[in-house]
Formats: C-alpha cells, sequence, structure tokens
C-alpha cells in the first residue's frame, strides 16, 4: 500500500514539560491505525498534532508529501484533508443533524445546498439515523451523536479521518453502535488513525497497533501479535493491569 501520512521527529512540548518525544510514524493509504495506552501518555495530543490543532516544536508531518505541520496560512485546507471526530461530538446545539453536517460543506467548500443535503441523507441512512434528520443534538443517545459526529467528518471527503477516544463516553450497547460504522468505513479502505481506551474496539477494528507511553512509541504490530505476544515488558504490563480493571 502507498504511504499517505508520515510523522517524522516529532516532539511536542507544553512549555518545560514534554509529551511527544522524537516520535515517528507511517500510515498507508486504507490502513487503520490504532494507538493505545495509559491516560497522559500523548495520544490525544499526538493525534492532534497531525491536523495542525496541535503546534510541534520538533520535526514535522506530510500528508501525501505535502508538509502540514508545521503549516502556516493553510490550516482550513488541511482540516479539511484530514478529518478529526472527538470525544464530545461538538455538534452545534442549534442546529439540527442535517444542518451540523451540511454547514461546512456549504460554508468552507462552497457546495450546492440542495446537493450536500441529498449527501447528507444517503450518509444518515447508512448509520440507521436519516430519521433523525430534523432532531437536535440534546434529542440523541450518546451512540447517535457519535455516529453523526463521524459522518458530518465525511461529508468534507477527508483523505484521512482521526478518531479521538469517541467510545469513552459511551455505554457499552452505545459503544457496538459506533464501532459498527467505523468497521464499515475500515472495510470501504478508509485511512483512519484511532486513539482509544477500548481494547475490544481497538482489536476489531485495527490493522496495526501502536503503544506509546511516556510520549514515545514504545511498541507495535498487527492486533494478533500485540495482544497475544507482546514483546516488550511495558506493554505486558499495560496489558495485564487493563484486564484487572475490567474483572
Amino acid at each position: 500500500m502507498e504511504e499517505i501520512l508520515r510523522i517524522q521527529n516529532l516532539s511536542k512540548r507544553y512549555g518545560d514539560m514534554p509529551v511527544l518525544d522524537h516520535v515517528d510514524l507511517s500510515v498507508k493509504k486504507g490502513e487503520v491505525v490504532v494507538i493505545v495506552g495509559p491516560s497522559g501518555c500523548g495520544k490525544s495530543t499526538f493525534l492532534r498534532c497531525m491536523n495542525a490543532l496541535e503546534e510541534i516544536q520538533e520535526g514535522k508531518v506530510l500528508l501525501d508529501g505535502e508538509l502540514i505541520n508545521p503549516c502556516r496560512g493553510k490550516l482550513n485546507l488541511v482540516r479539511q484533508r484530514i478529518g478529526m471526530v472527538f470525544q464530545s461530538y461538538e455538534l452545534f446545539p442549534h442546529k439540527t443533524v442535517l444542518q451540523n453536517m451540511t454547514l461546512a460543506p456549504v460554508r468552507v467548500k462552497k457546495k450546492d445546498r440542495r446537493e450536500a443535503e441529498e449527501e447528507a441523507r444517503e450518509m444518515l441512512e447508512r448509520v440507521g439515523l436519516l430519521s433523525r434528520k430534523d432532531s437536535y443534538p440534546r434529542q440523541l443517545s450518546g451512540g447517535q451523536k457519535q455516529r453523526v459526529a463521524i459522518v458530518r467528518a465525511l461529508m468534507m471527503h477527508p483523505e484521512v479521518l482521526l478518531l479521538d477516544e469517541i467510545t469513552a463516553a459511551l455505554d457499552p450497547e452505545m459503544v457496538r453502535e459506533v464501532l459498527e460504522v467505523v468497521i464499515a468505513l475500515a472495510r470501504e479502505g478508509r485511512t483512519m488513525v484511532i486513539v482509544t481506551h477500548e481494547m475490544a474496539f481497538a482489536r476489531a477494528v485495527a490493522d496495526r497497533m501502536i503503544f506509546i507511553d511516556g510520549g514515545r512509541i514504545i511498541e507495535e504490530g498487527d492486533p494478533e501479535s500485540f495482544f497475544e505476544h507482546p514483546q516488550t515488558e511495558r506493554l505486558k504490563k499495560f496489558l495485564k493491569s487493563f484486564s484487572y480493571s475490567r474483572e
């Protein structure tokens, strides 16, 4: 597969506090990369650096060979090409589902409103939410909001989709709803980088697993090797403690 996203020697600090320490990662087109690690290890910050939501002190992020972080003057274009879905949904509470989905395509991409609404309806039907197109976010469950947030990001036709802890606030039944949507996207060949603490979700959807601790990539591999045959003591300890926390 052809490489689409490359992170080289990336370092991020908040003041004197290092968060990411000379991290390298390559993502191929159509690949689903899942990042896990303990709280505070830099997972979400790493994701935010990928579409320039966070400035970096060293290194670079390239999309299809083009420098996107550090980047000046083209941030809106960068964020169209690399979409992001957050744990907190980020839906506009005063707009309906359909309005939330069509706002960016119409305003940013200057798409015809009727075309945008038609595409939005098609996407909502795919995730089982067409009947909620005129609902407001407050009228939706957490799982419904997250499905709307995912298809809203897809309305911009991003080359890479970043998903940051999208199941963290959901109960198990809602996690399954969202998982089914992400698995369907993976089967379509969507390129995704996902940060999560849900190990079952990670194992089900990943082509490649990444374990970060202390701002560094400690271990990576395919899901089977990663979970069944971890190579480092740090990953073994992490997986063991995680299983204890679920007992």
